[in-house]
């Protein structure tokens, strides 16, 4: 790109807004030009307002910055990647694509939005041609854009190429959720050592793995998306590791297919055309591992730069059709990494 697009950062202090931060440097299309936070941060330089969690080190070009507000009379940015609580987010966002911002949101605010785009662009990449009925239909000239629930993304990528081959009518899945995705300081160190803790987040969590799947496997028809015709049941599970969600799926496709047409069909999955070839598309899309013992996080986590789907124990189910075990970086695919992605699609679409 001859210039690079300003971009801010809202939550920018917490653990998702660090991953942002971490991840847009050396961007070749972004440069960050505000560090938005809460009023607490507002006024302090950036390395002093936030502690620091990732391993990597804080980049330099944010050590410096001044924190500002989240509000559009402090923030002149043509895409603010937000990391905002929910509740905040509802009020925040709607301000800033008003004044002509493309929003790209972790938050789950705006994701059932009727014309809202749910992205994750190696799989439904065409909606994201649904913010020219937002933007006609709310009359702002910016945009909400929302990447799904971290542990709805690398399931549903999974999905999605089972779908495409032999038709997925049923999935049952359980998820192994890191700690990282209950944000810092997350989970007491005295409920998750020695335990696993059902019901993420005191419930929601389950609702949202099985709607959102529905809607990114949907199909764009004009100004709507059709949900996919696909029943869920879903059972979510913080575990004590660090960074990774493992999801166990179970499937029930049109008719019973050999477990290693389906790995082929993983294995030889493309990203859609528009997000084959962008700064963060990941490569592969889907990495199958053959070991009886992997995925795992801390082994697997990391491929792809985090942003590829790891996919292992592909057999046959005995009740079902076809069993799986699907891992995810979920801070990396399934958060931050996420956003940076729909952004580069809305550049890559012409759509700021």
């Amino acid at each position: 790109m001859s210039s690079q697009i300003p971009v801010a950062v809202l939550g920018a202090t917490g653990s998702v807004g660090q991953r942002f931060i971490s991840l847009l440097d050396n961007h070749p299309w972004f440069k960050v030009v505000a560090l938005a936070a809460s009023d607490r941060s507002v006024g302090q330089k950036y390395s002093q307002a936030a502690r620091w969690v990732l391993d990597e080190p804080m980049p330099a070009y944010a050590r410096e910055m001044v924190v500002v507000p989240a509000a559009t009379d402090c923030i002149d940015a043509r895409i603010v990647f937000s990391a905002l609580h929910t509740e905040i987010a509802n009020e925040v966002e709607p301000q800033f694509a008003k004044a002509g911002a493309a929003v790209c949101s972790n938050a789950s605010s705006y994701r059932r939005g009727d014309d809202v785009p749910l992205l994750l662009p190696e799989i439904n990449a065409d909606h994201v041609q649904l913010v020219k009925y937002q933007r006609q239909n709310k009359g702002w000239s910016g945009c909400i854009v929302t990447n799904p629930n971290c542990t709805s993304t690398g399931l549903t990528i999974a999905l999605k190429v089972l779908d495409n081959a032999f038709g997925v009518k049923q999935v049952i899945a359980v998820s192994l959720q890191a700690l990282s995705g209950a944000g810092y300081p997350g989970v007491p160190s005295l409920d998750i050592m020695d335990n696993i803790i059902p019901n993420v987040a005191n419930g929601g969590e389950e609702e949202k793995v099985e709607w959102e799947p529905r809607k990114m496997l949907g199909t764009f028809k004009e100004n709507r998306i059709d949900l996919a015709n696909i029943a869920f049941s879903v059972h979510t599970n913080r575990v004590a590791v660090n960074d990774g969600h493992t999801v166990c799926a179970s499937v029930k496709l049109d008719a019973p297919v050999e477990p290693e047409a389906a790995i082929q069909a993983l294995r030889d999955f493309k990203a859609d055309a528009a997000a084959r070839d962008l700064p963060s598309s990941p490569r592969p899309v889907i990495e199958v591992r053959d070991e009886a013992d992997r995925p795992q996080p801390r082994l697997d986590r990391l491929a792809g730069k985090g942003m590829t789907t790891v996919v292992g124990r592909v057999r046959r189910d005995p009740i079902l059709d076809l069993k799986f075990v699907v891992l995810s970086h979920n801070t990396i695919r399934g958060a931050a990494g996420a956003s940076i992605y729909n952004a580069e699609l809305l550049v890559n679409e012409n759509l700021l």
